[in-house]
C-alpha cells in the first residue's frame, strides 16, 4: 500500500483537503465536476485515476484544511 493510499484512509470522511501546489480545495460536499465525482464523496473514496483538477498533481499533495 502506498503512503498516499494510507493517508487517504486515515482522513475524516467530511474533511476538506487542499492541494499544496495550487491551493485547490477538494470539498466532499461538492465533489468534483471535472472528474465527475458526485457530491458526498469523501477524499478517501476518490477514484484511483483522480488528480487535482487545477494543476494535475496526485492526491498525495493534498493536506487537510485547518480552520
Amino acid at each position: 500500500m502506498s503512503d498516499a493510499t494510507q493517508v487517504r484512509r486515515e482522513i475524516d470522511p467530511n474533511a476538506r483537503l487542499e492541494c499544496r501546489i495550487c491551493w485547490y480545495v477538494y470539498d466532499p460536499a461538492v465533489g468534483d465536476p471535472v472528474y465527475q465525482v458526485e457530491p458526498g464523496t469523501p477524499f478517501r473514496s476518490l477514484p484511483d485515476f483522480w488528480r487535482c483538477p487545477e494543476c494535475d498533481s496526485d492526491p498525495g499533495t493534498f493536506v487537510p484544511v485547518t480552520e
